[in-house]
């Protein structure tokens, strides 16, 4: 599996994409161990459906939860593109007492996932699709790996990137959630819209700007849709930057200059509307960077 980044970013979502991480009609036998590759297959030809989940037991184990999705990601990455980076899912303390964990989850990033500022995407994009104000930093060096405070990170950072995440909650509505679960539907990452950015500096007054900005959505009418301050992801955003260099580092995985981190969610997540244009401006960071999704 080839984790080299990669910034050639499609704005054609028709092709390289197997619709949402769908399993329509699974056997209602618990995953005992990992899954077989059979099943994993079932779930990349079921992605075209676009159908929500239903069947999958909530009894998965955490350990094969993460195999599952290591064996989903080098099929897609195989079928598709590369991986260009990771995401951290669970990132409010609410959630993850709601799901059963006492941390973050990990997803990983691929090329064709990631789409340019204005992209016009399907309202349907997914099987339960929504979107969420989420936030991007492209990684500069290695040295990251060595980070343990704020500013650390932040030398070790080229840029901090707008981001419209549009992940796929999968499971249909009313199908038990679990936090393994979401590890092995890839913490739900689809697509995602990503904005110009600015450059990370390596100052307490940038990291403090990144913990008491304001994020806010809004229509293409300027009507609010959410907000939600800096602090909103666990407590401070680079808190997750740390969390995912330590949890790569245990699995052996190591960044590289130009790989991109998802720090998560600033909102809540909100399902999109056909016929909309949907923003999120970050007040308070130098240049108050913005990005937006159109969906039809």
């Amino acid at each position: 599996m080839n984790n080299g980044p990669r910034h050639a970013w499609k704005t054609d979502i028709g092709t390289g994409f197997i619709g949402g991480f769908l399993l329509a009609g699974v056997a209602a036998a618990a995953f005992a161990a990992c899954p077989t590759h059979e099943r994993i297959n079932a779930i990349l030809r079921a992605r075209e459906a676009l159908e929500p989940v239903r069947g999958l037991r909530a009894d998965l184990s955490m350990q094969d939860a993460e195999c599952g999705r290591r064996r989903l990601i080098e099929k897609l990455e195989s079928v598709e593109n590369r991986i260009v980076g990771y995401k951290a899912g669970l990132t409010n303390r609410a959630l993850q007492e709601r799901f059963g964990v006492s941390s973050p989850v990990r997803g990983v990033l691929l090329e064709k996932m990631l789409l340019p500022d204005g992209a016009e995407v399907p309202a349907n994009f997914g099987a339960r699709p929504v979107f969420e104000a989420d936030l991007l930093v492209v990684v500069k060096d290695a040295g990251i790996h060595k980070a343990k405070t704020h500013l650390e990170v932040l030398r070790s950072l080229s840029r901090v990137m707008a981001f419209i995440e549009l992940p796929d909650l999968v499971l249909a509505e009313g199908e038990k959630l679990t936090g393994p679960l979401i590890v092995l539907i890839n913490v739900g990452a689809r697509l995602g819209v990503v904005g110009k950015g600015i450059p990370a500096q390596a100052t307490s007054e940038f990291a403090d700007a990144l913990a008491n900005m304001r994020v806010t959505v809004t229509d293409q009418n300027g009507k609010d849709l959410a907000s939600g301050k800096g602090t909103a992801i666990l407590d401070h955003p680079l808190n997750a930057v740390l969390w995912l260099v330590e949890d790569l580092s245990k699995s052996g995985v190591r960044l590289h200059a130009g790989h991109l981190l998802s720090l998560g969610s600033f909102t809540p997540p909100l399902p999109p509307k056909p016929g909309t244009t949907v923003s999120v401006r970050y007040d308070g960071l130098p240049g108050n960077p913005s990005v937006s999704v159109q969906f039809r």
